[in-house]
């Protein structure tokens, strides 16, 4: 019986966390900026979680609609908006990795300047918190927040390389795993510290700076993208509006097939476009 009941609460909270259900409330929410963040989990207030969902459930009805001119088949589809707090979330969650990762090569320039005057690897990072606060006035950006979690460990007598490498898997970002691994080796194997990381943190920096090069290369093809996502459902609009004569007999016998049929290979060919333009750099 209580095996039952054990089984049955890990189903509800694997439904939960599927559809970001995890709802936090606005005393938890000022707790938990407190703490370090999780980069991997982002958690919606209630007034997020419910309008994201309104939002997504309207935007299936008019989509619906514009295909079957059905109100009830269109309020039934509607309801699929329960699943949009999810894709926000996993959206915003790429966002702040994609923020983290570009501010992280903003601190890398800082440490590489640290320690080319001369200064020992904590101090660079010690010096890297004041310097970034100048470009990122806000103190709540995320660098800012890791760089002061990594000296809140080094003052703690926590080693650098176990600060830097839960940083790293807490963050996912893989540039910092990159370079906490460097220091952890060299830590290990009696390097020269000061120019490992002067080395890793060039090698790392050039290569994020590629990757944003390319990131704005391709943003016009992305827009582009989003743009033949939108077409298909402005045409018929548009057709709806200017020829409905043209457009009746789609709406009887036959016609629904044809229809569901162009529905389903528009739902594929955005799948598909979405997957190509999901380019991981």
């Amino acid at each position: 019986m209580l095996k039952r009941r054990l089984v049955k609460k890990l189903q509800v909270n694997e439904i939960k966390n599927w559809l970001a259900l995890d709802i936090v409330s606005k005393q938890e929410r000022i707790e938990w900026q407190r703490q370090a963040t999780d980069y991997g989990h982002y958690r919606l207030s209630s007034l997020q979680w419910i309008g994201t969902a309104i939002l997504g459930s309207i935007v299936i009805f008019i989509l619906i609609y514009l295909f079957y001119r059905s109100i009830w088949l269109a309020l039934l589809f509607s309801l699929l908006g329960i699943i949009a707090p999810r894709m926000y979330c996993k959206s915003m969650i790429k966002k702040r990795r994609q923020q983290l990762q570009i501010q992280f090569k903003e601190a890398l320039y800082t440490i590489t300047s640290s320690l080319a005057a001369g200064r020992s690897v904590e101090n660079a990072f010690l010096t890297a918190v004041v310097d970034l606060s100048w470009l990122f006035p806000d103190p709540n950006t995320a660098i800012i927040k890791e760089l002061q979690w990594v000296i809140t460990r080094l003052q703690h007598a926590e080693p650098l390389e176990q600060a830097l490498l839960q940083m790293a898997e807490r963050t996912k970002v893989e540039e910092m795993m990159q370079f906490a691994e460097a220091i952890v080796t060299c830590k290990r194997s009696g390097g020269n510290l000061i120019e490992v990381t002067k080395h890793t943190a060039a090698l790392i920096s050039d290569k994020l700076a590629t990757e944003q090069e390319i990131a704005v290369l391709i943003a016009h093809k992305k827009f582009e993208a989003q743009i033949m996502l939108v077409v298909p459902f402005v045409f018929l609009g548009f057709l709806q509006l200017a020829a409905p004569d043209y457009m009746a007999p789609l709406y009887s016998g036959i016609g629904y097939v044809v229809l569901t049929v162009a529905l389903i290979s528009i739902v594929i060919s955005s799948i598909f476009i979405l997957k190509i333009m999901n380019i991981k750099l």
